[in-house]
């Protein structure tokens, strides 16, 4: 079978993007939240798809950071194969040429920097570069992986071990890998809250 394309990122880019992260809302006042309000606050949690908060925010209120998380992972798995490919083509190569591009989202930029990658010896940038380009060629999206979930070494290894894995099975693990990273970027957006929706 022949790997899904990627076309042009931002697929479903709706609107303009929230370059900056306001001081973090409780879930209460995220439930409250007109849906502009709510959007812009959460937009950058999933890379490059503002849709995804738009999508999630018909669902509230949400009971829990948790349930508001699941719901954006159902806005993401519930649409239909070749957008959700789309939108998987819109996150950055991992890559020390990424870092120093100029183009990352303030959170991926953090991400990819925590693991030095804007620091890589000339030859394994070089490395790197060849393993995402064997990696996306095979796949037809890039490989996506929380990386602060990895060590450097453990990073390259994962890449080469998941570059001959089926398609399909890799498009499944990059969802997953999504779910860990987008779960992290929420936690930092949601400011403690202890009251339940009943």
């Amino acid at each position: 079978n022949s790997a899904p394309l990627c076309g042009a990122r931002g697929a479903f880019y709706t609107g303009a993007m929230t370059t900056t992260t306001p001081s973090s809302p409780s879930l209460s006042e995220l439930n409250a939240m007109a849906p502009q309000a709510f959007v812009a606050a959460l937009a950058e949690v999933f890379e490059y798809a503002p849709w995804v908060a738009e999508t999630a925010q018909r669902q509230r209120p949400f009971a829990s950071v948790e349930a508001l998380h699941r719901s954006m992972l159902m806005a993401v798995r519930s649409r239909p194969l070749d957008q959700v490919v789309q939108f998987l083509c819109g996150h950055p190569e991992l890559s020390a040429g990424a870092v120093h591009s100029g183009t990352l989202t303030s959170d991926s930029l953090q991400e990819q920097q925590s693991a030095g990658l804007g620091e890589l010896p000339s030859e394994q940038a070089e490395l790197l570069a060849r393993l995402n380009r064997s990696y996306r060629s095979r796949h037809g999206f890039p490989f996506i992986a929380c990386v602060r979930h990895y060590t450097r070494a453990g990073l390259f290894a994962e890449l080469a071990s998941r570059t001959e894995r089926e398609t399909e099975q890799e498009f499944a693990e990059a969802l997953r890998q999504i779910g860990f990273i987008s779960g992290l970027r929420l936690a930092q957006r949601v400011g403690a809250d202890t009251a339940l929706v009943e």
